[in-house]
């Protein structure tokens, strides 16, 4: 038996030799496949997140369909746009104008005290300024209602669906209001021509659905008569805000601010 032992040896190290070479193929054959499906999984997913699927798009798709049944309305939105930003330059308005009141009443009160005082230089001076303020509040107000009455036949449009000649006294009167406010709010007059070029634009289209020529004579009557209901209602406001200068400096400053030839 111990004869045959160096071949029994030879032949054992000779099988471990064997199955330590198949273990290493093993591990080396396990980790190229955990490579090749790290690598096949990054290609499938950079594929899909590439994936342009609006060029594979059906021939007909749901949104195709509900294009054709229920299409876009720009239109509306723009209107609710336009809405909106006249809003907030509304509420530009009436903020200055409360603080030209605030400051009128302080100039009127020292206008009263200059006058108790016997001092008419000074009252005379008070009162040129309140004259001033009040004309810029006056122009103010009748903005603010002109704009108001904009709104409310933008929202009328907007709800009821009015036709095009509803369109075009609004951007009429934007349009005015944006040349009389110029001189006192030059930013919200800027704004007010965005909005009013985006009307015209609206206007444009909506007579471009509806087939209808866009009227210019017809929406500048109507301007004119919005115009003329807020002038109205401004001068009746401004009797109520501002109380009457002192009679003895009132006039004088009046006539100052009167005119040329007004008085021939």
């Amino acid at each position: 038996m111990f004869r045959y032992h160096h071949e029994i040896m030879f032949f054992y190290n000779f099988l471990i030799q064997i199955f330590k070479h198949l273990k290493e193929e093993c591990v080396s054959y396990k980790v190229v496949c955990k490579r090749h499906k790290f690598w096949c999984e990054k290609m499938a997913r950079d594929i899909i997140k590439n994936w342009d699927s609006s060029s594979r798009e059906p021939v007909v798709s749901f949104s195709r369909i509900s294009g054709h049944v229920r299409p876009p309305s720009p239109i509306k939105e723009r209107i609710n746009k336009s809405i909106m930003r006249l809003k907030v330059q509304e509420g530009k308005i009436e903020n200055s104008l409360m603080k030209l009141q605030r400051h009128d009443k302080n100039l009127f009160n020292k206008c009263v005290t200059a006058r108790i005082g016997k001092d008419s230089a000074r009252a005379a001076m008070y009162a040129s300024e309140c004259a001033e303020i009040r004309k810029m509040a006056k122009t103010t107000l009748g903005c603010q209602l002109a704009l108001e009455k904009a709104v409310i036949r933008l929202e009328n449009i907007l709800i009821h669906g009015e036709s095009l000649n509803a369109m075009g006294p609004v951007a009429e009167v934007v349009k005015a209001i944006k040349s009389q406010i110029g001189g006192i709010m030059p930013d919200i007059s800027y704004e007010l021509g965005q909005v009013m070029e985006n009307l015209n634009e609206t206007a444009m289209e909506m007579g471009e659905v509806t087939s209808q020529p866009y009227d210019e004579v017809t929406p500048t009557a109507e301007a004119q008569k919005i115009l003329t209901e807020a002038s109205a209602v401004a001068d009746q406001r401004m009797n109520e805000k501002f109380p009457d200068l002192p009679t003895s400096v009132a006039s004088p400053v009046r006539a100052r601010f009167e005119e040329p030839g007004s008085s021939q």
